[in-house]
């Protein structure tokens, strides 16, 4: 079975904001790899990023960062965007903001069924 890909708000903002059509194309290309086995193509992330996984797209620019939900077999794109670092714009100073500050895990437990 493959997995649901559902794009999270702060992920649709970024990459409604790409305008170069090949960065897309590469950056879509790379969200449908992710409906076959999303566990082996991205990197587990450590540290404040814990339970996240981190794929490279786009000349290793790009990073698609995203969350499993194992029982409803869903990957949860929570952001994307350049890899940048030592920069306050690197993608991954983005996402451990947004954590911190709490609206990743209340976007992540929105999207569980809790039924």
């Amino acid at each position: 079975m493959e997995w649901q890909i559902i794009i999270g708000p702060v992920a649709q903002k970024q990459l409604g904001t790409i305008k170069d059509r090949r960065v897309q194309q590469v950056l879509g290309d790379a969200l449908d790899s992710l409906e076959i086995d999303p566990e082996k193509r991205g990197k587990p992330l450590t540290g404040k990023l814990a339970g996240y996984f981190s794929l490279r797209a786009y000349a290793q620019r790009y990073r698609i960062i995203y969350k499993l939900q194992i029982s409803s077999k869903e990957v949860v794109v929570v952001a994307l965007g350049l890899r940048k670092e030592g920069d306050r714009a690197d993608i991954y100073n983005l996402v451990e903001r947004l954590i911190s500050k709490g609206f990743l895990l209340l976007l992540t437990l929105s999207m569980v069924d809790i039924t």
